[in-house]
């Protein structure tokens, strides 16, 4: 399989890279060249999504497959897609799960209301990526991955850093309940994983791409935490309306059961468990970002 991944340097990129590479893919990055990882085994095309002009490259090249997990405006998107429609069989985009329309119901699958695209927050120009990508390779040969909540080693966003380093430091912790409140995840490499089984499959359409709903807790994911870092640290359970600071944002993972986004950790998931998605224990993550957090001195 040749595979072009746009990006490929950090977090789930990265794992897609090396996922695709340690399947003996033959493996092409398409990025700005600024990144401080790169895989040595890995055809690097130099270049900016957002000048066309570096595009010729890419109007050359034949893959099998592009991975995406642009974030930004869809206008990007469609003119990257735009080239490469008549170059790659088939476009996997990494999504989110913010494309259903607020408030997302418990329990949401694949053909819950979605926002239009149209707007600029986080939901609006993942949709806008999803339409520029079907517009541009058909219902059939595009692949929507829509994520819930991502971790995983080389994290980025500091959701689960944040917890980490904050039980590293010992102490009491405030830890946000109830402690049984059902999360859903998935770890990086599991996305990477089902991204290239189900381009390997010719998987089309939108998946929902996160662990069932309760595969972790608030308590099993922090205590979890504090047992990696040296179990030093107290964790002081507290009532949600006693939390302060913005669930999600300031306090990274946690929604309290009446958030009007809590189905965020109650995603409907059978279609893409159906296709092969597997999502390890949330121990293995935990301690798997420890250990790069550890030996990395800070997440990069």
């Amino acid at each position: 399989m040749r595979l072009l991944v746009l990006g490929g340097t950090t977090f789930a990129g990265r794992a897609v890279v090396e996922a695709a590479v340690a399947r003996g893919w033959a493996v092409t990055t398409f990025n700005r060249g600024r990144g401080a990882w790169t895989h040595p085994e890995v055809e690097r095309i130099v270049g900016d999504r957002l000048d066309p002009t570096t595009f010729a490259p890419l109007a050359r090249g034949t893959w099998d497959a592009v991975v995406d997990t642009w974030q930004g405006a869809p206008a990007a998107t469609e003119a990257i897609a735009a080239v490469l429609a008549g170059r790659v069989e088939r476009y996997a985009y990494v999504s989110s799960c913010s494309v259903y329309a607020p408030p997302p119901r418990p329990g949401a699958d694949e053909h819950a209301p979605l926002v239009d695209g149209a707007g600029d927050g986080y939901g609006d120009l993942k949709r806008g990526s999803e339409i520029a990508v079907e517009a541009a390779f058909g219902a059939d040969r595009a692949l929507l991955l829509r994520l819930g909540l991502l971790l995983g080693p080389h994290e980025d966003v500091g959701r689960l850093p944040y917890w980490l380093t904050r039980l590293a430091a010992g102490g009491d912790v405030i830890a946000p309940g109830p402690p049984d409140l059902p999360l859903q995840l998935v770890d990086a490499r599991d996305l990477a994983a089902f991204a290239l089984d189900g381009i390997a499959a010719g998987l089309s359409g939108p998946y929902n791409v996160v662990s069932r709903r309760g595969h972790a807790t608030m308590r099993t994911l922090l205590e979890r935490a504090r047992d990696v870092t040296g179990g030093g640290a107290r964790l002081v359970w507290t009532p949600p309306e006693e939390v302060e600071g913005e669930p999600w944002n300031e306090v990274p993972i946690w929604l309290p059961p009446d958030h009007e986004s809590a189905a965020l950790h109650d995603i409907g998931v059978e279609k893409a468990h159906a296709a092969g998605l597997t999502t390890r224990p949330v121990a293995e993550t935990v301690a798997d970002t420890w250990a790069w957090l550890s030996a990395a001195g800070s997440p990069s």
